[in-house]
């Protein structure tokens, strides 16, 4: 013999459509052709605004859980300051490096004519 609880379960489990269209019909010999459609568009809106509630409040609780992960320690915001020196560091002593290349390169190259020059047209 099964228990109540599993019969429960299997008498809401197995509605389909052939059930869901005899609750319509009662639904429509006890309210009526004009109160049922206001009843529709009640609770279509009390559904749409169910809806709305519970994803602010899922919205709410994930913008929480964001927070606490942006939140540093003090050791890893310390590790990060560190870090970024060391990037500032490394592209100061590049730009340096790159300082003496670049003139010795303009001081190889030959000067260009000035315009008017002997060699002008």
């Amino acid at each position: 013999m099964k228990s109540a609880a599993t019969l429960v379960q299997g008498i809401f489990m197995s509605i389909g459509p052939v059930e869901i269209v005899i609750v319509l019909a009662l639904a429509l010999l006890v309210f009526g052709p004009q109160r049922l459609p206001q009843m529709g568009r009640t609770l279509g809106r009390a559904m749409r605004e169910f809806r709305k509630a519970s994803g602010d409040i899922t919205g709410a609780l994930s913008f929480a859980d964001d927070d606490e992960d942006e939140k540093q320690s003090p050791d890893d915001a310390e590790a990060a300051a560190t870090a970024r020196d060391e990037v500032e560091a490394a592209s100061r002593d590049e730009a340096e490096a790159a300082a003496p290349n670049e003139a010795e390169a303009a001081a190889q190259e030959p000067a260009a004519p000035a315009a008017g020059g002997p060699g002008a047209a």
